[in-house]
Parts: structure tokens; C-alpha cells; sequence
């Protein structure tokens, strides 16, 4: 396995958890909105959205800076 082959695996699943983190945030939104979530889980699903969406970001750019 190269290099560019190992940052594109790891890319595609970066996006699958970022879509998974970006959705559990939204159901969180909507928790709260309706009452049945606490508003403190809002801080903690808006952490982890970020973070998945930084670790997309810094694969993709990985990848495309691959030779």
C-alpha cells in the first residue's frame, strides 16, 4: 500500500465520520429546540462535529500533496 493510496483510505473514512458527527449534531440541535436534550450536549456535538470535519480537511489536503 503507498502512501497516496493509505491518505486516501483514511480521507474517505474521515468524511464518513464527519457526516456521522455533522448528523448527531443536528439531531442534537433539534433535541434541544424541542426540549428533550439538555442544552449543554450542544458544547460536546459541536467539539466533535469540528474535529471531524478538521481531521477531513487535513486528509484531503494530505492526499492532494501526495506525489
Amino acid at each position: 500500500m503507498t502512501l497516496k493510496s493509505a491518505s486516501f483510505l483514511a480521507l474517505c473514512a474521515s468524511i464518513l465520520l464527519a457526516a456521522l458527527l455533522l448528523v448527531s449534531l443536528i439531531w442534537n440541535i433539534v433535541g434541544v429546540l424541542r426540549g428533550l436534550i439538555p442544552a449543554l450536549t450542544l458544547f460536546s456535538s459541536v467539539v466533535y462535529a469540528f474535529a471531524g470535519l478538521s481531521a477531513a480537511m487535513f486528509f484531503y489536503v494530505f492526499h492532494v500533496k501526495q506525489p
